[in-house]
């Protein structure tokens, strides 16, 4: 290999990259774009679901537990029903989602044996929103009993019955305060990197063929590494900088919490770039169409690593079918590695199968696409 060669051909791609505006959009404003965009629209949690209440004792016991349920936080007073019908038709108009009952005797049996029910009802239409709701609702309750046991105590010196006598203390580690942000905005960052890196790459020696300067190229002493090399190096380097862009947003912006090494997540940033980046040059031979490159790269790209990588959806809860193909995605390990360097601050060892695996992928994808590149015009 001749790095004179290879050092021209770099050269050149970087003029051309600096004369595309298309390649420099893609380049610099979509990785802000993205990471504005789905690092503040995509969120897990759920909050201010909007409530219907309807109160049908209104004392001052069941107003304390319509308070808990609004000052959470997590619901909001969306209308104050009076009937069961006007119940039933808040939830076909989508008013609220979710609707608290509180029986017209509520105090009174609390106040006789220390507990009494409330009924909450949820529109099931959206499974995800219904069971969290449901979740919340479910603590806001169990404070609020705990309260009224309180109070009981204080005035009949005895507690109620209860149904159990075992004491759950939880502890979240990694993410202890459930922040789904911090779940989902490493994940942010492999998207980017994807897009950005398989999109541009896609365009090299597509642009080529249709600018008919193909002929020219091949007709240079330029080897197929030496191709390759220098037409991805570039890329490389501009790939390496949306990165840190990217993770550098996510720790100081978004306040993603970092536990891992600089060192590592460099490295596994460096070999997830030279796997996409590859795969794009790899179609960017194959198709001498850049419109048909980069709709394929983008297939390529944005499918297997918003679906099977473990971005947004839990690869654990898939059919086990599904699960097997998700091993072939080349997303999937460095998403893990991702979450492991920011969340967990595993060990080079505890991830060393995951580093091994896009390892792996970075070679055989620059193996392909060193052989993929032929001098000739067929």
């Amino acid at each position: 290999m001749n790095p004179r060669r290879t050092l021209a051909i770099a050269y050149k791609e970087t003029l051309q990259v600096w004369r595309d505006p298309r390649s420099l959009a893609i380049a610099l404003l979509m990785p802000l774009m993205q990471m504005v965009l789905l690092g503040y629209g995509i969120s897990l949690d759920i909050k201010h679901v909007p409530l219907c209440l309807y109160d049908q004792e209104n004392s001052q016991t069941s107003r304390e537990m319509l308070q808990d349920f609004t000052a959470s936080g997590w619901f909001k007073t969306a209308a104050i029903l009076g009937s069961n019908r006007s119940v039933r038709a808040a939830m076909d108009n989508a008013t609220c989602i979710g609707a608290l009952v509180i029986p017209v005797n509520f105090s009174r049996v609390l106040a006789q044996t220390g507990r009494a029910e409330v009924q909450a009802v949820f529109d099931g239409t959206d499974a995800n929103t219904t069971n969290i709701a449901t979740g919340y609702a479910q603590g806001v309750i169990a404070q609020t009993a705990a309260t009224f046991a309180r109070r009981w105590d204080a005035q009949h010196g005895v507690r109620p019955p209860t149904a159990g006598s075992i004491n759950l203390q939880s502890r979240v580690w990694y993410n202890e305060t459930l922040d789904s942000r911090n779940f989902i905005i490493p994940g942010v960052v492999a998207i980017i990197l994807a897009l950005v890196g398989a999109q541009l790459t896609s365009l090299t020696v597509a642009r080529e063929w249709e600018r008919g300067t193909m002929e020219q190229l091949i007709s240079t002493p330029v080897t197929s590494t030496e191709l390759l090399i220098g037409k991805l190096s570039p890329y490389f380097l501009i790939g390496l900088l949306d990165a840190a862009f990217c993770l550098l947003t996510a720790a100081f912006w978004f306040h993603v919490p970092f536990r891992g090494s600089v060192l590592t997540l460099i490295l596994t940033t460096a070999l997830f770039g030279i796997v996409v980046m590859g795969i794009g040059y790899l179609l960017s031979v194959r198709i001498h169409n850049q419109l048909g490159a980069s709709q394929i790269a983008l297939m390529l790209t944005m499918l297997p690593i918003s679906m099977l990588s473990g971005y947004t959806f839990p690869l654990d809860q898939m059919p086990a079918a599904i699960r097997a193909i998700s091993f072939l995605v080349y997303a999937r390990y460095y998403v893990t590695l991702l979450r492991d360097e920011f969340l967990k601050g595993s060990s080079l060892a505890e991830m060393a199968s995951s580093i091994a695996a896009l390892l792996a992928y970075a070679v055989a994808v620059l193996w392909l696409a060193a052989r993929a590149f032929r001098k000739r015009l067929d």
